[in-house]
C-alpha cells in the first residue's frame, strides 16, 4: 500500500532512461546525485531496464527511492560479490567476460533464470518454446520493491515504458496516466528475445522496447505538456566511440551503435521540428483573416509547441576494459562502479556553469552534454 497522500507531481521534469542490462546501475547513480541535488522528476520513462529503475522510483515515496533501488541492484550483482582484480586491463577484461559467463550460465537471482528443459522440446504453442530464460523471478522483485498503487495514483509521478507487439511490431507506451500499471507492464518492457518470453498484456504478447527505440525522449516529446520541460535523459550506450581493433572490439561497438539509438540524431531532429513549429506559427500570424480559416493554415498553427525544452544529456561512456558482454556483465564490482560513474557524471552535470546559466525562457530546444569535460 502506497506511504501516505503523495503530493501531485510536476510532469515538466523529466527522467529518460534508456535500455542496456546491467548498465542500469549508472542510472541508478544518476538518481541518486539528482536527489541530492533536490531535483525530482515529475514523470519517469523507460526501456527496459530503464523501465525497471523507473518503476521503483515512480513506485516508492522519495525518502525510500535510494534505498530500493539499492536493493535490486545489490540482489542482482549478488551472484559475484569478490573484488576485481583492477580496474582496467586485460586481467580486469578477464574478469568481466567470466561474470558474463556466469550470469549466461546461472542467470541472475530475482531477475531471470535458465530453463531447465531446453526450449526446443517445449510445444511449439509455448512461450518457453521461444526463450532461453524464465523471468518469473522478476514479478516477485517488481512486486516486493514497486508499490504499484503509488504508481497508478493520478497525483504520483508519471510512469511510462515502451514496448513492442510481437503480431504487429507496432510500439506501445504503457502509460500511467492512460492505464492501470502492472508488474507485467515493466516486464513486458524488457523482454528480449530470444533470451526472455514475450508477456501477455490483454490477450497481446509484447517484447522489449528496445526493438524498436531503446530511448523513449520522442514519446516525453509528443505526450508532453505545453510549456517548458527540463529532461534529464540517461543514455547507457554511447553512439559516439573508437575504431575496434579486435572481433570482440567490432561486436562491442556494433552493440553500442545498435542501442544508443541515434541519440544525437533524435535530439537534433526534434530541434530542427520545434524551430518549423515556431515558423508556421509565425506565417500563420501574418496571412490575411480571410486566408485563416483555411483547414492547412489552421492545421498549421495548431502545430503544438513545447516552449523552452533543456535536455541534460547523461551518457555512460564506459571503460577500455568493457567488451560485447558489458550489458549482462553483473559482477557487485561493476554495478557499483557503474553506479558510481552515474552518480559522479550528473553531480559534474548539475554543478556545470552551461547548465546552471541557461536560459530557461528560451525557445526550441537546447542539449546539454557536459560530462566530457571531466578530467
Amino acid at each position: 500500500m502506497a506511504t501516505g497522500k503523495p503530493l501531485p507531481a510536476d510532469e515538466s521534469t523529466v527522467l529518460v532512461l534508456q535500455g542496456g542490462g546491467a548498465l542500469g546501475s549508472y542510472q541508478a547513480g544518476v538518481y541518486e546525485a539528482l536527489a541530492e541535488e533536490g531535483t525530482a522528476p515529475g514523470w519517469v520513462a523507460g526501456i527496459s531496464i530503464g523501465a525497471i529503475n523507473a518503476a521503483i522510483i515512480a513506485g516508492n515515496p522519495p525518502e525510500r527511492r535510494i534505498e530500493r533501488l539499492r536493493a535490486f541492484w545489490d540482489l542482482a550483482s549478488s551472484r559475484l560479490t569478490i573484488p576485481s582484480p583492477t580496474r582496467e586491463g586485460e586481467p580486469r577484461r578477464w574478469f568481466n567476460e567470466m561474470s558474463a559467463a556466469l550470469v549466461a550460465a546461472v542467470g541472475i537471482p530475482g531477475f531471470f533464470e535458465p530453463r531447465l528443459i531446453p526450449p526446443g522440446i517445449f510445444w511449439p504453442d509455448d512461450p518457453a518454446a521461444i526463450s532461453f530464460y524464465d523471468t518469473a523471478p522478476l514479478r516477485q522483485t517488481l512486486l516486493d520493491l514497486v508499490d504499484f498503487d503509488l504508481i497508478n495514483d493520478r497525483r504520483g509521478v508519471r510512469l511510462s515504458v515502451g514496448a513492442v507487439n510481437v503480431l504487429s511490431g507496432n510500439f506501445v507506451y504503457f502509460d500511467s496516466r492512460e492505464r492501470t500499471i502492472g508488474p507485467e507492464h515493466i516486464m513486458a518492457s524488457g523482454a528480449l528475445p530470444p533470451g526472455f518470453p514475450p508477456v501477455f498484456i490483454d490477450g497481446e504478447p509484447y517484447w522489449d522496447g528496445g526493438l524498436v527505440s531503446n530511448t523513449p525522449l520522442q514519446y516525453v516529446l509528443d505526450t508532453s505538456p505545453d510549456g517548458g520541460l527540463t529532461i534529464f535523459q540517461v543514455d547507457l550506450f554511447s553512439a559516439r566511440g573508437r575504431m575496434p581493433l579486435t572481433l570482440p572490439d567490432a561486436l562491442q561497438r556494433e552493440k553500442d551503435i545498435r542501442y544508443s539509438s541515434r541519440t544525437r540524431l533524435n535530439t537534433d531532429l526534434n530541434k530542427q521540428m520545434e524551430k518549423l513549429r515556431d515558423a508556421a506559427k509565425r506565417i500563420c500570424e501574418k496571412l490575411p483573416d480571410e486566408m485563416k480559416d483555411d483547414p492547412d493554415v489552421r492545421m498549421l498553427a495548431d502545430l503544438p509547441s513545447h516552449g523552452g525544452v533543456s535536455i541534460m544529456h547523461l551518457i555512460n561512456r564506459g571503460e577500455l576494459n568493457e567488451s560485447h558482454s558489458k550489458d549482462y556483465e553483473f559482477s557487485r564490482y561493476t554495478i557499483n562502479e557503474h553506479w558510481a560513474d552515474g552518480h559522479r557524471d550528473a553531480h559534474h552535470s548539475l554543478a556545470h556553469d552551461r547548465w546552471k546559466r541557461r536560459n530557461r525562457k528560451a525557445r526550441g530546444i537546447v542539449t546539454f552534454d557536459l560530462t566530457g569535460t571531466i578530467s
